[in-house]
C-alpha cells in the first residue's frame, strides 16, 4: 500500500528461507523472519553463516504510507511475513484465519467466501456488494473476496488492520483491510524452486527468478502448480472430491532510471478446476412431532444419506468449478522537490467464475444449480505525501472504483423436485429456470490524514474520507421451461418459484463519510500507548438473485449503507533486552444496518438483507518471547463478543418455521453473529540449532483454539459450529550447496485427525452442510534458492 522504497538499486535479498514446517492452525507464529500478529519484530531468518539469534529483529510497514517499525504504528495490526507464509504451508487466503486471531474466513469456494475481521463482514456470495473487509494486494483493491481465492505465491508481506478504514486506504471499509504485498523486481539474481508431496494426491510446484534485464530495467517471474485428490469420498461413484487443480503465474518489470522515478508493471493470471466446496451433511435438523422433515423427504425421493462427519457423500452430479482471473497494474512513484512523494496506481481485472453443484442427494431431485459470475473491475489512485521530520506530515488522496458485473443464476430440475422441495406434484420436475443480473459501480472518494508531533513522545493524528458512488442494476427471470402442464396450487407454485420477473433499471446513489481521530504517547523508549476513535461508511448493493417476485417492490432488492463506529485502547512495548514483545488491546465497534446473507427457505436461495445493529466488543493480546538462543515461542489469543444489538425481522430457525403456528420472522437481538468464536488461543514454538558441520535442523509445533461459533444467521441450535483444537508438526533440516541453499522437511497436519467443521451452510427442509477442515495429513517438502 505504499510506495516502493527504491531510491537506488535494492541490495541482495537472502533467499535462505525456512522449509515447509506444517499448516499452522490459529496463531501468529514464532519462526524467523515473522513479523507476528502482534506486529512482532521477529528473529531474523537463519543464513549459511549465522548462529540462531537472540534478539527480536524490527519489522518495518508502511501502512501510513511512510516506512516505521511497527510497534511505532498505534493501531492493532497484524504483520506475517512472506517466508512465515512459505514455512507454515499458509498458501490460500483461506487459511489466513489458522495464523491470527480475530479474522474469520467462510470459504466454501471462490464465489460463496468471505472475510470477517473481530466478527464483522460475514456475507458472502453477495455479487451486488463488496466485503466489510478489504482486499488488496500489490495496492490494488479486490471487489470480489474470490477474487483472492488462489495461491499465494512469492508474498513480501501481509498486514492485517483492524476497525473501520478509509483514511489512507483506496476504497472504504467498516471492518479491516488485509493488505497483501508481492516480492518486486531485483537488481540481484534470484532463484528458488521448491516442490511438495503429500497424503491424498497432493503435489505442489512453485518457481521464482528474478534480476536486472540492464542497468534500469529488472523482471521477475513467478509461477505455481498445485493439485490433490480430495480429501471426502463419494459413496455413490467412489469418486474422490475437494480436490482438482490451481495454476498462475505473476510476470513483473521494475523500471528505475533514476533516484527520483520508479514504475512497476504486474500482470497475473491463475485458474481452478477442482471440486472445491463439497459440503457434507453435517445435521438433519429438528425432528418436530415426531416427524424429521429432512430425513422423511430424503426418504420419499429415494434418497440414501450418510454420515458427513466420516467425510463421505451420496452425490449422482458433479461438485464442480472453474475460476478464471487475472489482470494488470501499474504503480509509478516521483519523489518530488522538497521530498514530497507521488504516487499513481492504475489497474484492471477480470474474474468469471461457474459451478455445477448437487442437490446433495443421490437421486434427481435437482441436476444443477449455482450463480456463475462475469466481473470487470477498475481503479485508479492518487496519493500525495509529506516529507518526514516536519512538525506536521499528511498524506493526500484521490480514489476512483469502476465494475461491471453480470451474473447468471440457473436451476435445472429432476423428476423427483416436488418430493425434495414440498412443493405440489408437477410444480418443479423437470423445469429449468435461468436469470440475470447486472450491476455497474461508480465509486469516488477523496481521503486525507495527518499526524501533528505535538512533543517528542506525543503524537495527534486526524483523518477524513468522502465517498460517492452510483449503482445502476436489473434482475430478471426467464418463463421457465420444461415440466408437465399444471394449473391451480402446481401452476401458482411454479411461478412463485421459477416464474418469469423483471426489475426493470435499480439505482442507488450514496455518499458515505469516514473520519479517524488517533491519540499515541511514548510512556517510555519501549512502551507505546495509544487511543482511537474511527467512523466508517459502507455504501449498499442490490440482490442480484430473486427466489420470487419480492411482493414490496423490485426496490426492496435494494440494501442500506453500513455503518460503524469504532474505539480502540491500546499498549505495544519491546521488553528484556529486545528477547520479548508484548502488545494488547480492547476495542468496541457498533455497526448500524450490519450487512449480511439470510436464507430463504421456502424458495431456497441466499438474499442478502441489513441485518439491524451489531455490537463487536472485546481483548486482544499477542506475545513473542526468545527465552534462549534458538527457541522462539509466540502466545497470543482473543476474547471477542459479537452480537445483535436490534434483529427484529430476522430468519427463524427450522425449529421454530416447522412448527405449527410458526411466526413470519423472529427476533434474534442480543443472539451472536454468525461466524465468530468468542475465545481463540494459540501457542507455537520453534527450535533450531547448528551442527558442527554447518547443517541445521529444527523443529516447529503448534496448538491453535477456537471456541464454537453460531453456523448460520438463523442461529439455529443445530447448525453451531462445535469447538476444535489442532496440532501440527514438522522437522526439518537445511544446509548449503554450491552457493545456495537446500532446505527439507516433513510436516504433518492436524497430527491427532480431528474432525472439524470451518462453515456451515443451510442446507434445506431444516438440514445443514457443512465445509471440513483438513484431515491429518502428511507430506515432506524440499526446497532450493540459489
Amino acid at each position: 500500500m505504499s510506495p516502493l522504497n527504491l531510491a537506488s538499486p535494492p541490495p541482495p535479498r537472502r533467499l535462505k528461507r525456512l522449509p515447509l514446517a506444517l499448516l499452522l492452525a490459529g496463531s501468529a507464529s514464532w519462526a524467523h523472519g515473522y513479523a507476528a500478529e502482534t506486529e512482532t519484530p521477529v528473529p531474523a531468518p537463519a543464513d549459511k553463516t549465522a548462529t540462531a539469534t537472540s534478539q527480536l529483529e524490527t519489522v518495518t510497514v508502511t501502512t501510513r504510507r511512510r516506512e516505521e517499525s511497527s510497534q511505532d504504528v498505534p493501531t492493532p495490526m497484524s504483520v506475517v511475513s512472506g517466508q512465515t507464509l512459505e514455512t507454515q504451508r499458509v498458501y490460500r487466503i483461506q487459511d489466513l484465519q489458522q495464523l491470527v486471531p480475530s479474522v474469520n474466513v467462510a470459504y466454501m469456494h471462490a464465489r460463496q467466501s468471505s472475510v470477517s475481521i473481530r466478527g464483522l463482514g460475514n456475507n458472502p456470495a453477495s455479487d451486488g456488494l463488496e466485503g466489510s473487509v478489504g482486499l488488496y494486494i500489490d495496492n490494488v483493491y479486490l471487489g470480489r473476496p474470490g477474487m483472492a481465492v488462489f495461491d499465494l505465491m512469492d508474498i513480501e508481506q501481509l498486514e492485517v488492520l483492524r476497525g473501520p478504514q478509509g483514511t489512507l486506504f483506496g476504497k472504504n471499509t467498516t471492518a479491516g483491510v488485509i493488505n497483501i504485498s508481492t516480492r518486486a523486481p531485483s537488481f540481484t539474481p534470484e532463484r528458488s524452486i521448491e516442490t511438495s508431496v503429500g497424503e491424498d494426491g497432493y503435489f505442489q510446484t512453485k518457481g521464482t527468478i528474478s534480476g536486472p534485464l540492464n542497468d534500469v530495467l529488472a523482471g521477475r517471474l513467478s509461477a505455481y502448480r498445485t493439485r490433490s485428490d480430495g480429501d471426502i469420498k463419494n459413496e455413490f461413484n467412489g469418486h474422490d472430491l475437494n480436490g482438482g487443480s490451481r495454476d498462475g503465474f505473476r510476470a513483473q518489470l521494475l523500471f528505475k532510471p533514476n533516484e527520483n522515478f520508479n514504475l512497476r508493471w504486474i500482470g497475473d493470471y491463475n485458474e481452478e478446476d477442482s471440486s472445491a466446496g463439497t459440503r457434507v451433511l453435517y445435521n438433519t435438523g429438528p425432528t418436530i412431532n415426531g416427524v424429521n422433515l429432512y430425513s422423511a423427504r430424503a426418504a420419499a425421493a429415494g434418497a440414501t444419506l450418510v454420515n458427513g462427519s466420516h467425510r463421505k457423500v451420496n452425490l449422482d452430479n458433479d461438485q464442480h468449478v472453474t475460476v478464471h482471473q487475472g489482470g494488470t497494474s501499474v504503480e509509478a512513484n516521483w519523489t518530488l522537490p522538497s521530498d514530497f512523494t507521488l504516487t499513481s496506481v492504475s489497474s484492471y481485472r477480470f474474474w468469471n467464475f461457474t459451478p455445477r453443484n448437487d442437490d446433495g442427494l443421490n437421486v434427481p431431485a435437482t441436476y444443477n444449480a449455482g450463480v456463475s459470475v462475469e466481473d470487470k473491475q477498475y481503479s485508479q489512485e492518487f496519493r500525495l505525501a509529506s516529507p518526514k521530520g516536519e512538525f506536521f506530515d499528511y498524506v493526500l488522496g484521490a480514489y476512483y472504483f469502476g465494475s461491471d458485473l453480470d451474473n447468471k443464476s440457473f436451476a435445472y430440475y429432476g423428476p423427483r423436485a416436488d418430493i425434495w422441495n414440498g412443493t405440489p406434484q408437477g410444480a418443479l420436475a423437470n423445469v429449468n429456470s435461468v436469470g440475470r443480473g447486472h450491476i455497474k459501480t461508480d465509486s469516488f472518494a477523496l481521503f486525507a490524514q495527518g499526524t501533528w508531533h505535538l512533543t517528542p513522545r506525543l503524537d495527534f493524528t486526524a483523518g477524513v474520507r468522502g465517498t460517492y458512488e452510483e449503482k445502476n442494476a436489473w434482475v430478471n427471470r426467464d418463463a421457465p421451461q420444461g415440466g408437465a402442464a399444471v394449473t391451480g396450487a402446481a401452476a401458482t407454485a411454479r411461478r412463485g418459484r421459477t416464474g418469469a420477473y423483471d426489475s426493470g433499471d435499480l439505482n442507488q446513489y450514496s455518499s458515505s463519510p469516514s473520519g479517524l481521530l488517533n491519540l499515541s504517547y511514548r510512556i517510555t523508549d519501549d512502551l507505546l500507548g495509544y487511543a482511537t476513535l474511527s467512523h466508517g461508511e459502507k455504501s449498499g448493493g442490490v440482490n442480484l438473485v430473486v427466489g420470487s417476485a419480492p411482493t414490496a417492490g423490485a426496490d426492496s432488492l435494494l440494501i442500506g449503507t453500513e455503518r460503524a463506529n469504532n474505539a480502540e485502547l491500546g499498549l505495544k512495548s519491546t521488553l528484556w533486552d529486545r528477547r520479548l514483545q508484548l502488545n494488547a488491546n480492547v476495542f468496541w465497534t457498533q455497526v448500524n444496518a450490519y450487512q449480511t446473507n439470510a436464507y430463504d427457505d421456502v424458495n431456497r436461495v441466499q438474499y442478502l438483507t441489513n441485518a439491524g445493529s451489531v455490537r463487536s466488543r472485546g481483548v486482544e493480546f499477542e506475545s513473542t518471547v526468545i527465552p534462549l538462543r534458538g527457541l522462539t515461542l509466540n502466545f497470543n489469543g482473543s476474547y471477542n463478543d459479537v452480537s445483535y444489538l436490534s434483529y427484529k425481522d430476522a430468519p427463524c430457525p427450522p425449529e421454530v418455521s416447522q412448527a405449527p403456528g410458526a411466526p413470519a420472522s423472529c427476533d434474534l437481538s442480543g443472539h451472536q453473529v454468525v461466524g465468530a468464536s468468542k475465545w481463540i488461543g494459540n501457542a507455537n514454538g520453534k527450535y533450531e540449532w547448528n551442527l558442527d558441520n554447518g547443517l541445521q535442523p529444527y523443529v516447529t509445533g503448534s496448538y491453535a483454539f477456537r471456541s464454537k461459533a453460531v453456523g448460520t444467521v438463523e442461529d439455529s441450535d443445530y447448525g453451531q459450529i462445535p469447538s476444535y483444537a489442532v496440532v501440527n508438526l514438522s522437522t526439518g533440516l537445511r544446509g548449503d550447496f554450491n552457493q545456495g541453499q537446500w532446505d527439507v522437511s516433513l510436516w504433518l497436519k492436524n497430527a491427532f485427525d480431528k474432525t472439524y467443521y470451518t462453515t456451515l451452510w443451510t442446507g434445506g427442509n431444516g438440514g445443514y452442510e457443512g465445509l471440513l477442515g483438513t484431515p491429518r495429513t502428511l507430506g515432506v517438502t524440499g526446497r532450493y534458492d540459489f
